[in-house]
C-alpha cells in the first residue's frame, strides 16, 4: 500500500526502505469489509526525531478516502501513544496540504515549509491530546 500511494499515486521516488519499521508499531485500518484500507506507522523517541514520538507513512486508499478513515487512524495512534506516556510530545512531519486536517486533531506547525522527496511537508508538533 506505501508504494502505491507514495511512488506510484504521488509519483514520489525515493528509498522506502529507511530501517525504521523494525522499531515501529504498525497500525492497520480495515473497512467493515475486513478490506485494509489505512495505514501508519508509531516510532518510539529517537526515531526519526530526538525526544519525540512519530507518526509517520500515514495513508488511506483510494476507495477509502472521504470516510473518515484517516481520522480514525491517527486518533488511535495518538491514543496508543499517549497511553504509553503522555508527556513524551508527538512529532510528524506532515505533507503541507493536510496541515488543516493535523491541526484539527491538535497538531501545530513547529518550523518552515520543507521539500521531502519533491513534496511540500511541514513538521508538526502535539504536546497532549486535548
Amino acid at each position: 500500500m506505501r508504494e502505491q500511494v507514495f511512488q506510484i499515486e504521488q509519483q514520489c521516488i525515493y528509498q522506502d526502505i529507511d530501517g525504521l519499521d523494525v522499531a515501529a508499531f504498525h497500525l492497520l485500518g480495515y473497512n467493515q469489509n475486513n478490506e485494509l484500507v489505512a495505514y501508519c506507522r508509531l516510532l518510539p523517541p529517537g526515531q526519526p526525531f530526538d525526544g519525540c514520538y512519530s507518526i509517520g507513512r500515514v495513508l488511506t486508499t483510494i476507495k477509502a478516502r472521504g470516510k473518515g478513515y484517516g481520522r480514525q487512524l491517527i486518533t488511535e495512534a495518538i491514543r496508543i501513544i499517549q497511553a504509553e506516556d503522555e508527556d513524551i510530545p508527538i512529532k510528524i512531519g506532515a505533507q503541507v496540504y493536510l496541515q488543516k486536517f493535523y491541526e484539527s486533531l491538535g497538531f501545530v506547525i513547529e518550523g518552515e515549509v520543507y521539500d521531502e522527496d519533491g513534496i511540500d511537508h511541514i513538521h508538526m508538533l502535539l504536546i497532549k491530546n486535548k
